[in-house]
């Protein structure tokens, strides 16, 4: 299902609103087992229920691909935890008014941690009923239909079950392609969903002309199973475009890519606050980074290159620099893992993206915005113009500080990575909107907070 325009499971939405009945029935518990309630319990209550969601999310307890076995659940669980108990420390420091008592508070995260983890266990077991899942049947086995089925087999957010595959040559009957192996043809279509109470199939074949078993799709729609493309469920569990085999027609006539006026007016009017403001709070910060950066090498604090915007507009990108003056000589080259090329501060300043202040003043003259594809240099807009297809499409939109492919994937230093990164790049494009940009500022502190993809 989409939530702010971004695909969400749902089985992890299940997770995430059971527990935070879990963790306020807890601390409801708690507070008047102590004797601690009171008119102003609830909303108290309320907040640090709140803030404990907060930990819990930053800690990937609902990325269930992530935590899919008891010992990740305890790690991660306890993590969220102690992370919660100190950020809640330093609130009760700050806010008084939040206090409750401390027993109170001892015993609330024991007993919400115990309920957690017993649901939590419950909970996967259930998943891997195979009564309760969605049981796919994938026509083809080729390339595509192949990578969509280790997509489904690796994930574990959707409750989905490969039956088996159909291939035109009935000697490939029985044959193991992934996993599953090929159970039929396309002309048992009508048998095998009777047979193996098929729930949806998925049109994985790289050519359809006159290879599309059109009657048995469509008498298969009619009786109520789920008919989709490869594609459109590969999109649905990672959160990205399949470019592989993808068509012109497909992202011409699928929905989405129609971002409209009103959006990006708000989203413009939004920038310009938000920049504005953040030039102001930051000020003293940016001084105190450009000391320490003339402090730790020679050469200017600030950085100026050319990149690419919206519409393959050329403009002048501003950082504080990270590496040395002289880490380029003649042909451009990508950032790597373990540079020598970046400073002592620069490295600090990459981990916690403070080299990215100064593209406020970007977003602020209308360069850049927020959220958005990260602009490449011209020199590697050709190269990857030349080796990706659909590359030049990330341009359809203004350039961000942050975007949809920075919080999901790590930062890219090949033409390999750049392609992973389109894939987020174009599923961010199809369905931005307001809410989707709120949800991927949202991620960027929790990739600040953990150092993911910084360099």
């Amino acid at each position: 299902m989409q939530l702010f325009n971004r695909q969400v499971s749902p089985l992890g939405l299940t997770a995430f609103g059971f527990e935070i009945v879990l963790i306020f029935s807890s601390l409801l518990a708690a507070v008047y087992l102590n004797g601690d309630g009171g008119r102003d319990a609830l909303w108290k209550i309320a907040v640090i229920t709140a803030l404990c969601q907060l930990c819990f999310y930053y800690n990937d307890l609902y990325d269930l691909t992530t935590v899919n076995s008891r010992r990740e659940l305890i790690v991660r669980l306890l993590q969220a935890s102690g992370a919660a108990s100190i950020v809640l420390a330093i609130l009760f420091v700050v806010a008084p008014n939040l206090v409750i008592g401390g027993s109170t508070f001892v015993s609330s995260i024991v007993m919400f941690v115990v309920a957690i983890l017993a649901w939590r266990l419950i909970f996967l077991y259930l998943g891997r009923l195979h009564q309760l899942q969605e049981r796919l049947l994938i026509i083809g086995t080729g390339p595509t239909a192949r990578k969509v089925a280790r997509q489904v087999l690796d994930q574990h957010d959707f409750a989905y079950r490969i039956v088996g595959f159909l291939d035109e040559d009935p000697a490939m009957i029985g044959r193991s392609v992934v996993n599953p192996r090929v159970i039929g043809t396309p002309a048992d279509i009508a048998r095998l969903i009777r047979d193996h109470q098929i729930d949806r199939i998925v049109v994985g074949l790289t050519d359809r002309r006159g290879k599309l078993p059109l009657d048995g799709l469509l008498d298969a729609k009619l009786a109520g199973v789920r008919v989709e493309d490869s594609e459109t469920l590969y999109e649905r569990l990672t959160g990205k475009i399949l470019l592989d085999e993808l068509k012109p027609s497909w992202l011409i006539f699928s929905d989405g890519f129609r971002a409209r006026r009103i959006t990006r007016f708000i989203k413009r009017v939004t920038d310009l606050g938000l920049s504005a403001a953040g030039l102001l709070v930051s000020a003293p910060i940016m001084a105190l980074t450009t000391l320490a950066i003339r402090l730790d090498s020679d050469g200017p604090a600030l950085y100026a290159q050319e990149r690419v915007g919206e519409n393959g507009r050329v403009f002048t990108l501003y950082k504080f620099r990270s590496m040395r003056t002289d880490a380029e000589r003649g042909v451009p080259v990508w950032a790597r893992d373990g540079d020598d090329r970046i400073t002592r501060v620069g490295r600090f300043l990459r981990l916690t993206r403070l080299d990215e202040l100064p593209q406020l003043w970007n977003v602020l003259r209308g360069d850049m915005s927020f959220v958005g594809p990260r602009p490449e240099r011209p020199f590697f807009v050709e190269q990857l113009a030349a080796a990706i297809p659909y590359y030049k499409q990330r341009h359809a939109v203004k350039p961000g500080v942050t975007g949809w492919a920075q919080v999901k994937y790590r930062y890219g230093s090949s033409i390999d990575e750049a392609r992973e990164k389109l894939r987020y790049d174009l599923y961010y494009i199809k369905h931005l909107s307001i809410f989707f940009d709120l949800t991927i500022i949202f991620d960027t502190v929790k990739v600040i907070l953990f150092g993911k993809g910084a360099k």
